[in-house]
């Protein structure tokens, strides 16, 4: 069933566990992140960067419809949408939230951006992510892991005067994979969480470790975005199938799986298995492609 996204997180802030956010950029890997949220029974947020598709409106179109088809609770967000245009589509494209990333931006002018965005999403029933402090890239970690790290104060005082419903915060993860090893502040995440008591977002899951994520749930985020981890299992996977003959008609299918399985193993981590409130009895079809000779 599609969602706001905020419905979804209020819940996780208030019972105190993290919901799967994987990027996803086509029907295959939407439906292995789909398929993983109703084994496990746990809502998910499928994110999208704008970028990665040629047509958002085309794909938000047949997002929506699996998510409608789906038997637990799914929101569809735009990730790290750095431009006014691309919020706005994909709203149009029938998205339930939208991410307004201004996290490189001098404060008062981020504050500025993505208050004007939240009147509008709002307005539709649209929900807003926003970043304060700035996740950097693993590529580039040792310079970027101690910088932009989000100050609890200023985070209290963002989220009142922007009016988003939930934040995502630089704790020391970063995106992509690290050339380095991550080096988390779990006492900032504390004292934001104390102070904000607001549902935070985790940025670069990915190679972060499970200890850490579990952790990092436990002690207040509520939803963590992952990428690599799940596109790496998708390769992983693919390479130990065999491709001889007319075994190359399953490619499509063993990358699925191999996404499919890594996300099932992240939900257990965040600690959403199992928190879905909604009791459909029919969801998506999770049938294994049969390879047949052609």
């Amino acid at each position: 069933m599609l969602v706001p996204m905020k419905e979804i997180l209020d819940r996780a802030n208030r019972e105190n566990y993290g919901v799967s956010a994987p990027i996803v950029s086509m029907e295959l890997d939407a439906r292995a992140a789909l398929e993983a949220a109703e084994i496990c029974k746990s809502p998910v947020i499928l994110g999208v960067v704008y970028q990665a598709t040629p047509d958002i409106v085309l794909l938000g179109g047949y997002l929506t419809k699996l998510a409608e088809q789906t038997s637990v609770p799914v929101a569809l967000n735009l990730d790290h949408g750095t431009d006014f245009s691309h919020a706005l589509m994909a709203i149009k494209a029938g998205f339930t939230s939208i991410m307004v990333d201004c996290s490189t931006l001098g404060y008062e002018e981020n504050i500025a951006q993505v208050s004007e965005l939240v009147k509008i999403a709002h307005a539709v029933g649209v929900s807003v992510e926003a970043e304060l402090g700035h996740v950097g890239l693993g590529s580039n970690y040792n310079p970027d892991c101690t910088q932009g790290l989000t100050d609890p104060e200023q985070a209290l005082e963002y989220i009142k005067r922007t009016g988003i419903d939930c934040l995502a915060v630089a704790v020391g993860t970063a995106h992509g994979a690290y050339k380095g090893t991550p080096k988390i502040d779990f006492e900032r995440l504390v004292q934001i969480k104390e102070l904000t008591k607001f549902p935070l977002v985790l940025h670069g899951g990915s190679g972060s470790g499970d200890n850490n994520l579990k952790k990092l749930c436990q002690l207040g985020i509520n939803k963590v975005n992952v990428a690599n981890d799940l596109f790496q299992s998708a390769y992983t996977n693919l390479l130990k199938t065999d491709m001889t003959g007319n075994g190359i008609y399953y490619l499509w299918e063993a990358c699925k799986v191999g996404y499919r399985t890594r996300l099932i193993e992240l939900i257990d981590c965040f600690g959403s298995k199992g928190k879905s409130w909604i009791t459909a009895k029919t969801g998506l079809s999770h049938k294994t492609m049969e390879v047949k000779e052609i």
